[in-house]
């Protein structure tokens, strides 16, 4: 289902989406594949966020695990 709406846009954003609405059906479909693609980047830069937070939460533990099995390694 698709709902309906209005935006303003710049008519540099305009003459920008025009240049490529060719590949696309309408500038609604370029718009709307522009929109998922970035809201697909928003989440991924939060679940990286998140992912180092956790790693700098937990960085000396990490490292003392990784000093330890490094102990262990053979002599070259």
């Amino acid at each position: 289902m698709k709902s309906k709406i209005s935006i303003t846009l710049t008519e540099d954003a305009l003459r920008r989406i025009e240049a490529h609405v060719a590949e696309f059906k309408s500038r609604s479909d370029l718009v709307e594949a522009a929109v998922a693609r970035f809201i697909a980047h928003l989440e991924r830069r939060a679940i990286e966020q998140r992912d180092v937070e956790i790693i700098n939460r937990l960085a000396d533990k990490l490292n003392a695990e990784a000093e330890d099995v490094l102990g262990y390694q053979a002599p070259l």
